[in-house]
């Protein structure tokens, strides 16, 4: 019998096994348009979250007092999702992992302006340290005007909302209906690329677009569960693992090897968010959730 702190743990890495996966299935999928993926992400992640709704809630299971809020988090979560499709297909898998590590470092700057936070010279320093990072990375970016590298960091200021939104909508909504809106409004948004010429997939592709979906809700859905048994500090290092995935998969499929300049400036904006997470707990607060797309 596994205790709670050792289901945390595997929670957090099958989490991190499924993102790794589903990016690296949406990077193979650059056949197919992006609206098309993001159909299947929305409409096939939202079979996981069925499985959750309580049956008293079968009838009315969408209803919540938050919709503003709501379409806030749904609005930011679509430009994370947009841009981090775009940039796998574009930019080598480690290199995108590796930037969007930079997300609680845009949280943390946000959180000042939308939950009026005190941030303290600790965090400031972490912000610069993952800044300096992030510039690293991006340096063949900048010289080269490769506009891609942009895509990333996008996706970080997106899904930073996403954390702040979700740690409001928290207080009172479960968490497969915050799930569920987000997956509902994929779908829908997908539906206006039509014009893109979707693509009828054969046997295999329909099943490997399918896995984004499935892979992404349940993904989610095993990183909250993975915070709600273990204690945060024992489980959120493990994310950094989807690097490691990353490197080992760009290799594999892709003949991708990061350069010296991705590596450093992935070990900097790790450390930056490893910082902002220690003093998160130190202060008390809650930990923003790393993923949520």
């Amino acid at each position: 019998m596994l205790s709670k702190n050792q289901l945390g743990f595997l929670y957090m890495f099958i989490s991190v096994c499924a993102f790794s996966l589903m990016d690296a299935i949406v990077k193979w999928s650059d056949a197919y348009p992006v609206g098309q993926v993001l159909f299947f992400r929305g409409f096939c992640g939202m079979i996981p979250i069925f499985f959750l709704i309580p049956r008293e809630r079968y009838f009315d299971f969408y209803k919540t007092n938050r919709p503003l809020l709501h379409f806030k988090r749904c609005l930011a979560g679509l430009i994370a999702i947009v841009a981090i499709f775009i940039a796998l297909r574009k930019l080598p898998l480690a290199t995108v992992v590796s930037i969007s590590f930079a997300a609680p470092i845009f949280t943390t700057i946000l959180s000042i302006f939308f939950l009026k936070e005190k941030v303290g010279l600790y965090r400031w320093l972490a912000v610069f340290v993952g800044f300096i990072g992030i510039i690293i990375i991006s340096e063949p970016g900048f010289s080269s005007l490769n506009l891609y590298y942009l895509y990333p960091i996008i996706f970080c200021l997106g899904l930073s909302y996403v954390a702040i939104a979700i740690r409001q909508l928290s207080s009172t909504e479960p968490v497969w209906l915050i799930g569920f809106y987000f997956s509902f409004s994929i779908m829908i948004i997908s539906f206006f690329s039509f014009y893109q010429g979707w693509i009828l997939p054969n046997l295999k592709d329909l099943f490997l677009l399918s896995m984004v979906g499935i892979l992404g809700g349940l993904a989610n859905l095993w990183l909250t569960q993975s915070y709600k048994l273990s204690e945060v500090t024992l489980v959120t290092p493990l994310k950094y693992l989807a690097l490691v995935f990353g490197i080992v998969f760009g290799y594999l499929f892709w003949d991708e090897i990061p350069t010296i300049k991705t590596l450093m400036g992935a070990t900097l904006v790790i450390v930056s968010s490893f910082i902002i997470f220690r003093r998160e707990i130190y202060l008390k607060k809650q930990v923003s959730i790393t993923r949520h797309e």
